[in-house]
């Protein structure tokens, strides 16, 4: 039992400093570049043009590369490598268990 209670104070303790991570300022600083474009940066190391058709003009040009084909947030499945990636409206998208028991 002490040892269970030990584990789990020491679980909660390493959460910590993840939890205090999130009182983080996350305000981007307005800068501009050599070219003369003001642009946003954010601290997560990300940075967009302030000018609307510059960044999706951007954005259009990124997409084009398979770095920036990641998995969309509202998707399910696919951590796993070659396992499946389910998007909304698929058939198998959020089914639940199969399990008859559990219905």
């Amino acid at each position: 039992m002490r040892i269970l209670l030990l584990s789990s104070l020491l679980a909660l303790s390493s959460l910590a400093p993840a939890l205090a991570a999130d009182n983080l300022d996350r305000t981007p600083v307005e800068a501009t570049t050599a070219a003369g474009d003001k642009v946003r940066l954010y601290p997560t190391g990300k940075w967009e043009f302030v000018d609307g058709a510059k960044a999706a003009e951007a954005r259009k040009r990124a997409e084009q590369y398979p770095e920036n084909q990641v998995r969309p947030i509202e998707a399910q499945g696919g951590w796993v490598p070659g396992s499946k990636v389910l998007m909304p409206g698929d058939k198998d998208y959020n089914r639940g268990s199969l399990n008859p028991k559990a219905r």
